[in-house]
C-alpha cells in the first residue's frame, strides 16, 4: 500500500524587494519509493534527514521527480543516482532519455496506483503525480494529487 508523506512544506513570500521560496518536498512510500520536488541545492542535509525519518536513504528512491524545472524543485537530483529522474516532460536515467508523449496528454504509469500526468500551467511542462491509496481493511480508496508551483 502506498503512503504519502510531506517531508517539508513549501513557502513563497516577499520581503522588500526580495522573494523567498522553496517547494514542498513529498515522499511516496510503497511498491516504488518516490521523492517529489527535492528542494534547492542548499537543502541536501534536510533531504537526507527527512528520508532517514522514514527509514530511507537516497539509494532507496526509485523515482526522483521534479514537477517542473525551477531550481527549488530539482536542486538535489544528484543525490538519487540509482533512481529514474522525471523533470517536467523529460524522463531519464544516467545518460539515457526515454520518449513519452506528455505533450499529447498521455500519463506516464509508474505502477497501477501511481501516474505522472501532464498539467501545464505554472510552466509549459508542469506535471502532477496521481497516487491511489487503497485501504482494504476499510474498503476505501483515496486519490492524492501532488503538484508543484
Amino acid at each position: 500500500m502506498n503512503s504519502v508523506h510531506i517531508l517539508y512544506d513549501g513557502y513563497s513570500y516577499k520581503e522588500g524587494n526580495k522573494m523567498f521560496a522553496n517547494c514542498t518536498c513529498t515522499l511516496i512510500k510503497g511498491e516504488k519509493n518516490i521523492l517529489i520536488d527535492c528542494m534547492t541545492a542548499w537543502d541536501k542535509d534536510k533531504i537526507i534527514e527527512g528520508l532517514a525519518k522514514h527509514g530511507l536513504e537516497p539509494s532507496s528512491i526509485d523515482y526522483a521527480i521534479a514537477t517542473h524545472g525551477h531550481s527549488d524543485h530539482l536542486g538535489n537530483l544528484n543525490l538519487f543516482l540509482e533512481a529514474t529522474h522525471i523533470v517536467g516532460f523529460t524522463i531519464s536515467k544516467n545518460n539515457e532519455f526515454f520518449d513519452h508523449s506528455f505533450d499529447k496528454g498521455e500519463p506516464y504509469v509508474i505502477t497501477d496506483d501511481i501516474k505522472v500526468v501532464p498539467t501545464p500551467g505554472h510552466t509549459s511542462d508542469d506535471i502532477s503525480i496521481y497516487i491511489t491509496i487503497r485501504d482494504n481493511e476499510r474498503n476505501q480508496t483515496k486519490l492524492c494529487v501532488v503538484t508543484g508551483a
